[in-house]
């Protein structure tokens, strides 16, 4: 029974920590409409300058706290190059990820950095008297409700009404006078810096630091959303991160699953595809259902009105 809960806590511990990431893929791809491929690179960067930090013995909060600073910057710079140097959203978060990577690696100073020997935020909560998994879920718990009402907060103001306008319609919002340039920047920044605390949160949380983990986040973190917006219909910006966090955890639920069943790590790409097309397919045979039905509805109504009209024709 005990490992049962801790399969469980564990499934769902890494859905609410990739949630984070999620969030922040929301950001770029719903609510600025900016496919952004910098996540790639700012989610290792996270776990590579917590990594660092910790190994150098700063005090493991200040160290979590770092990463989404320079998360923000790494988005930033993807912005600046699309706005101001007039190149291509896809191509400017491509360049972007494609420097991380060495930045991540002269950050690291190598390609993998352990932290299994380091004090970790975790560290700390081992000595709270709960159980480890009970007090990990409810930690990250705590941190995906605070960043949740710290988003849907934000993107209420006016400044974030601004960064929704910009991505719904970019001409209307700059005919008020609104610099869309900035929104974006900034909007860009936010979005990595959140992925950049995900991959702080996530290298405590498996004891390393990698070059690597940051391969296929943004398709992840795609799926994640996705799968959300299938399940919630989001309405409202607050149904939109819900549905992200949402996502999150059913995907990491169904890569379990997949492990479970005898698949093979190199084969979850193959998995990540077959859920986010389902995700879409499940949305458009619903839109066909209920156009079907309209018709339908329709036809029928055109044979009584043209029986009536036979009728008393009589």
């Amino acid at each position: 029974m005990n490992s049962v809960l801790a399969v469980i806590f564990g499934v769902l511990e890494q859905g609410l920590v990739y949630a984070i990431m999620a969030v922040g893929v929301y950001l770029s791809s719903r609510v600025l409409d900016f496919p952004d491929l910098t996540v790639d690179g700012s989610f290792p960067m996270g776990a590579a300058i917590a990594g660092r930090l910790l190994v150098g013995g700063m005090n493991p909060f200040l160290a979590t706290f770092f990463a989404p600073v320079i998360g923000f910057v790494a988005g930033a710079t993807t912005g600046i190059l699309n706005t101001k140097l007039k190149i291509s959203n896809l191509l400017a978060g491509i360049l972007t990820m494609t420097a991380l990577y060495s930045v991540n690696l002269r950050i690291m100073g190598r390609a993998n950095v352990p932290l299994l020997r380091t004090d970790t935020i975790f560290t700390f909560i081992q000595n709270i008297k709960v159980p480890l998994p009970m007090a990990v879920f409810l930690m990250f718990c705590i941190v995906i409700i605070i960043v949740k009402l710290i988003v849907d907060g934000f993107l209420r103001t006016e400044f974030g009404l601004a960064l929704r306008a910009t991505g719904d319609n970019e001409g209307m919002i700059r005919s008020l006078g609104v610099n869309t340039d900035s929104m974006k920047i900034v909007g860009i920044g936010i979005a990595n810096g959140l992925v950049a605390l995900s991959g702080a949160f996530v290298a405590q949380y498996q004891g390393f630091a990698d070059i690597g983990m940051g391969v296929g986040t943004v398709v992840a973190g795609l799926a994640s959303v996705i799968i959300g917006e299938a399940v919630i219909s989001p309405r409202t910006v607050g149904m939109g991160t819900l549905g992200a966090i949402i996502g999150s955890i059913i995907y990491r639920t169904c890569v379990f699953l997949a492990l479970r069943l005898g698949f093979a790590p190199m084969d979850l790409k193959i998995v990540t595809a077959v859920l986010v097309i389902a995700a879409l397919s499940g949305k458009s045979i619903k839109r066909g259902i209920r156009t079907g039905r309209k018709e339908a509805g329709c036809s029928v109504g055109a044979k009584i009105a043209v029986q009536e009209v036979s009728i008393g024709d009589r």
